[in-house]
Formats: C-alpha cells, sequence, structure tokens
C-alpha cells in the first residue's frame, strides 16, 4: 500500500510542478530578447539527458551533503553567518542563528523529494516547449483588444493565455503520468528503494523473490495504469472537444 501512495505522491508533484514551471517559463520567454535562440536551447536540454545520467549527477554533484553543491553552500552559508557573529554592530543578530546542517537526501525521508526534484528537472524542458509551441498560435488580436481596454497582464493571463493553454496542459499530463508510472532507475539509484518504493520498483523486488507476489502486483499496476489512461483520454478528449 506504502508503494502505491508513494507513486501517487511522486507522479503527481511531479506533475503539478512541470506544468506550473512549464507555463511560467513558457510565457516568460514568448517575447523577442537578445540570445532567445540560444536560451531556448539551453531550457529544453536537460530533456536530452538520459534517467540513470540524470540521477546520478543529482544526487553526486547536486544533494550530497558533503561533496556536493548543496554541502558547499551551506557551509560557506555556516562560515558567513560565524564571521558576522562577531561583527561590532549586527553581531547579536546572527549569535541567535543556528549552524544549518546539510540535508541528506538517500535518507528515508527525503529520498522522494529528490527524485521529484531531478524528474522535474528533466521533463520541465518538455512541458515548456509544448506551450512555448501552443503559444505561437495565441491570438494576438485578442491580446490587443484587452489591452485597448485595459485590461492588466494579469487578467491577460488568467482570461486569455490559460485557457488557450488548456489543450497542452492536458496533453502534457498524459504524456508524462504514463512516463513517471514507470519510474524506476532514479529510485534505484538514490536509494535503492529504502523507503522511497513505488509500484515498478516493488514488482522488480518481488521479481527476484516471489514471482507470484510480482505477478499479483503487476496486474494491479496494469489495472492502475489503466484507470489513470482512461482518466486522461477523457480529460484531454472533453479538453479537445471544447
Amino acid at each position: 500500500m506504502f508503494a502505491v501512495k508513494n507513486s501517487i505522491f511522486i507522479v503527481t508533484s511531479i506533475l503539478t510542478l512541470t506544468v506550473v514551471l512549464g507555463v511560467l517559463i513558457a510565457v516568460l520567454i514568448n517575447r523577442s530578447f537578445p540570445g532567445r535562440g540560444i536560451v531556448r536551447v539551453l531550457l529544453i536540454s536537460p530533456f536530452f539527458v538520459m534517467p540513470a545520467v540524470n540521477a546520478v549527477l543529482w544526487i553526486n554533484m547536486l544533494l550530497d551533503p558533503v561533496l556536493g553543491l548543496q554541502g558547499i553552500a551551506i557551509d560557506n552559508i555556516n562560515g558567513l553567518i560565524s564571521g558576522l557573529r562577531d561583527a561590532p554592530i549586527v553581531g547579536w543578530f546572527f549569535n541567535m542563528w543556528p549552524v544549518f546542517e546539510p540535508i541528506s537526501f538517500r535518507a528515508t525521508q527525503t529520498s522522494s523529494i529528490a527524485v521529484i526534484m531531478m524528474v522535474t528537472w528533466q521533463w520541465t524542458p518538455f512541458a515548456v516547449l509544448i506551450f512555448m509551441t501552443s503559444l505561437q498560435s495565441e491570438d494576438q488580436q485578442q491580446k490587443e483588444a484587452a489591452i485597448l481596454d485595459g485590461a492588466s497582464r494579469w487578467s491577460q493571463f488568467r482570461f486569455l493565455t490559460l485557457p488557450h493553454l488548456g489543450r497542452p496542459m492536458a496533453i502534457v499530463v498524459m504524456i508524462q503520468a504514463i512516463f513517471h508510472l514507470s519510474l524506476y532507475a532514479e529510485i534505484e539509484i538514490v536509494s535503492r528503494g529504502n523507503g522511497n518504493k513505488n509500484l515498478p520498483y516493488l514488482i522488480g523486488e518481488f521479481a527476484n523473490n516471489n514471482i507470484g507476489a510480482a505477478s499479483a502486483t503487476g496486474i494491479f499496476a496494469v489495472i492502475l495504469a489503466n484507470i489513470v489512461a482512461i482518466f486522461l483520454l477523457r480529460m484531454v478528449g472533453k479538453t479537445l472537444m471544447e
């Protein structure tokens, strides 16, 4: 049961973050500025990194509490605060600050957060690409009319841009949900499944020890995937019919 809840938590978190970040980044770069082509290429490039390589880079180079950028950044912050504690005017303020400790993302409680961060980083460019392509076909006459009527940028985004991105959002959610329900490499590399199992990882464990349990879990996973697929297909079909 924990594997089912963890699968739903990971997939839902990734979908929410990628859609929100994808919309914001796509709207931000949907304008002319120097180096626009280079920025677009750099934004899309993480999507072409292999999942295993992505997980190794994140867990070792970025999130490692000793040798990663996280550990180095926290050490520098602690050093800066320690130096400011002896300052004549603001020293009393920094003396109240605690010593920050780096987070071990291989631990049971935080490994799923690490998986969410690294997969979000890799799949946000996919959402950006879809949304950016959709924004190219947005009706500019409606925007010009809204500007003449005195609509604020938030009103334009809420009532014009977001409804226009409804169908691309549904497609992004459907495609990503199919892929993220089968996450395995990231969980294996980050925590070896220690307190962070999802359905595919659980099936893999059962396959080595208990073929019957693996088969039963596999059937349940297929049923769950079909339920999700039916829901997503109806959602996409509804948006396409509107």
